[in-house]
């Protein structure tokens, strides 16, 4: 998956001359928390504020994001005034996982996308964790297993080869590793699910979960 899948595409921006009290209202009224600024030609990203941006250039007695706020105590009154230069941003084609380690490295909950040093889109951490949940969400009933991989030196064809063997689906793996041990999650759907889990286990595996997902899972 890449972040292009993912992010959103109709973004709340402003110019660097957008008094700052407007994009304290903005922010409060669209709910967001941050506002890439763009300038012509096009949409050229020149920097992001923040909501903390916004709250450090107010008297800490002020919020910024009340209705009646008014201007703040300080001579900054744009957000070019307060943008930040050079943020850290990711591309369209970025893979998402790429996106998501950029954020927990900068502790940041959102990047601008640019193409070409445009902007394209932003993704959050609420986009990360759809993508996420999408790599396990089940429409139907089935089973999440998640086994040892140490004695299996090509998982996807072991799996594969027992699963065929089955009267079942195999849905999604993914391949992780926990504190040095590697670790297969795959998901199943269909009556061979117990025998997938038998097999699995005859082969040489530790299963270490198995979980039921989907309709009437409990």
């Amino acid at each position: 998956m890449i972040v292009s899948m993912w992010m959103s595409r109709d973004v709340v921006s402003v110019a660097a001359d957008t008094p700052i009290v407007e994009a304290a209202h903005l922010m409060a009224r669209r709910r967001i928390r941050r506002l890439p600024i763009v300038a012509p030609p096009g949409e050229r990203l020149v920097g992001v504020v923040t909501a903390t941006d916004l709250l450090h250039a107010y008297p800490p007695d002020v919020n910024p994001f009340a209705v009646d706020a008014g201007a703040p105590g300080r001579s900054l009154t744009r957000v070019g005034d307060l943008v930040r230069h050079e943020p850290v941003t990711v591309r369209p084609d970025d893979p998402i996982e790429a996106a998501a380690a950029l954020m927990c490295e900068r502790k940041v909950g959102g990047l601008p996308v640019v193409r070409d040093g445009h902007l394209v889109g932003v993704i959050t951490e609420s986009d990360v964790f759809r993508a996420f949940v999408s790599l396990f969400a089940a429409e139907r009933a089935g089973l999440r297993v998640t086994f040892d991989a140490s004695a299996c030196a090509h998982p996807f064809a072991a799996v594969a080869a027992l699963a065929a063997d089955q009267p079942l689906e195999v849905k999604s793996l993914v391949l992780s590793c926990q504190h040095d041990v590697p670790v297969c999650v795959v998901r199943v759907e269909g009556a061979g699910g117990a025998a997938f889990v038998e097999a699995l286990w005859r082969a040489g595996h530790r299963v270490l979960n198995v979980l039921a997902v989907g309709p009437g899972a409990s």
